[in-house]
C-alpha cells in the first residue's frame, strides 16, 4: 500500500516510553496474556469520542475488558442478512467465545454523533440525510430514541435526553439478538447502560424500576 507512511515522530517516542517503564514493570503479565489468551469479564461498547476513555474511568488493566467503539455507542438491530456487520460480530465474539458475564453499553455528554442525529431528526442537516453519509445512515439506528424525546422543548435538555436514549435503544437491540436473549435467560450474562458526564466525571446507571439513569 504505496500511501501508508511511517508514524509521526511523537507517537514513536511515546511508544519506547511504554514499553521502557509500563511494560518492562509488568512483562511477566504481558507475556501471561500472550500466552494464555484473553479472559475479558465484560464486554464495553462505548463512544469513538477520544475523551471517553473506559479503561481509565474504571482503572481496568490489560485483558479486563473487552471494548467495542463506534460513533455514538450504538448496537444495530439483530439481521442475520450474511452481510458484514462489524458490531454485530464483536458482540457475538464476546457472547459465544469469550463467554463475558456483563455487556455494558456506555453513553456520555456532548457526543457529536448524538448531536448531529438531533438536528438530523429536526431536518437541520441535510449532509446526514444524503444516502452516501456513513453517519447518518449509521444514527438512523437512533431515530426511534429521538420520538421519544420529541416532546422536550429545550433543545439542549432534548439533545441531552437523547444521548441517554442511545443507550437504551443500544440495550434494547442487544437483548434482541438470539445469542444474548438465551444467555439471558439462563442467567450467564447481564446488560447494563450508563451515562458519563465528561466535564462532571460522574457516572450515572440506568434503573430499570425506576424507569431513568441514576448517579453511582
Amino acid at each position: 500500500m504505496h500511501r501508508a507512511r511511517p508514524l509521526p515522530p511523537y507517537l514513536v517516542q511515546r511508544y519506547h516510553g511504554w514499553k521502557a517503564t509500563t511494560y518492562a514493570e509488568n512483562k511477566p503479565w504481558y507475556r501471561l496474556l500472550a500466552d494464555e489468551g484473553q479472559r475479558p469479564r465484560a464486554m464495553i461498547i462505548s463512544c469513538c469520542d477520544s475523551r471517553v476513555h473506559v479503561t481509565s474511568i474504571f482503572g481496568a488493566d490489560q485483558g479486563e475488558f473487552f471494548i467495542h467503539r463506534n460513533i455514538a455507542n450504538l448496537v444495530p438491530p439483530y439481521e442475520n442478512d450474511g452481510g458484514q456487520h462489524g458490531t454485530s460480530a464483536a458482540i457475538e465474539y464476546a457472547v459465544k467465545n469469550l463467554h463475558v458475564a456483563h455487556l455494558i453499553v456506555m453513553g456520555h455528554s456532548n457526543c457529536g454523533g448524538v448531536s448531529g442525529c438531533h438536528e438530523m431528526c429536526l431536518g437541520r442537516a441535510p449532509e446526514l440525510e444524503d444516502k452516501s453519509s456513513f453517519v447518518g445512515r449509521w444514527m438512523d439506528i437512533l431515530r426511534p430514541g429521538y420520538d421519544r424525546v420529541a416532546h422536550i422543548e429545550d433543545d439542549a435538555e432534548r439533545t441531552r435526553a437523547l444521548e441517554k436514549e442511545s443507550v437504551l435503544i443500544s440495550l434494547e437491540n442487544l437483548a434482541d439478538f438470539p445469542f444474548v436473549s438465551e444467555a439471558l435467560e439462563e442467567g450467564r450474562i447481564t446488560l447494563h447502560g450508563l451515562w458519563h458526564d465528561i466535564g462532571g466525571g460522574g457516572i450515572e446507571q440506568y434503573v430499570p424500576e425506576a424507569h431513568k439513569f441514576v448517579a453511582i
